[in-house]
């Protein structure tokens, strides 16, 4: 279990540098929402079903639709 936890947040660090790398904007949410589900698993594995349901719903799915919203809206000035 120890070693299944500590992977899931190795992972979670490294998508969070590559949030921070990525140039492109889009991929930058997706690397972020990568983030709040594996934060999402992690609750869900620390026997936190109700914080894990939350942070899926809102932190991955609803954020990450509204970013995306945000992103297409506005002109992508990338370099």
């Amino acid at each position: 279990m120890i070693l299944v936890v500590t992977l899931f947040i190795l992972l979670m660090l490294a998508a969070a540098l590559a949030a921070l790398v990525f140039k492109d904007l889009m991929s930058a949410v997706i690397a972020a929402c990568m983030v709040s589900l594996i934060a999402s698993i992690l609750f869900y594995l620390l026997q936190a079903p109700d914080v894990a349901m939350a942070e899926a719903s809102i932190g991955a799915a609803l954020v990450t639709a509204i970013f995306i919203v945000a992103i297409r809206r506005t002109e992508r000035y990338e370099e």
